[in-house]
């Protein structure tokens, strides 16, 4: 995936706005916040989960796209390495981030997005 392929599937979620978190590139959803980018550390995405078991299951699945840092390490988050992570994958991730921070009346005006089923 290339980082135009990537700023299209975030910017196609309703309101999504671009943004800068802790120096990077970041991305919002009505001025809240929804993911950051890392390219000048490991040109990885930072991907919200539900837990930290999943991170270690996608870790095991794929480990040359799924890593984390010390930084992380408590908190159920995965960075996945732009080039290798699959679009399809992502683009489920991002829409269930999407739908945990968009205000309602946000969320209710957009009752399926890209990547849910």
């Amino acid at each position: 995936m290339t980082h135009a392929e990537l700023r299209a599937l975030l910017f196609a979620l309703p309101g999504v706005e671009d943004g800068t978190s802790y120096g990077e590139p970041s991305f919002k959803v009505a001025g809240k916040f929804l993911t950051w980018v890392r390219p000048q550390l490991d040109d990885s995405i930072v991907v919200h989960l539900d837990s930290l078991d999943e991170r270690e299951l996608l870790i095991e699945m794929d480990p040359a796209t799924f890593h984390f840092t010390d930084h992380y390490k408590d908190h159920p988050l995965v960075l996945a390495r732009i080039a290798t992570v699959g679009p399809e994958w992502l683009k489920v991730m991002l829409a269930r981030r999407w739908r945990k921070q968009a205000p309602r009346s946000l969320s209710k005006a957009h009752p399926r997005l890209p990547g849910e089923a």
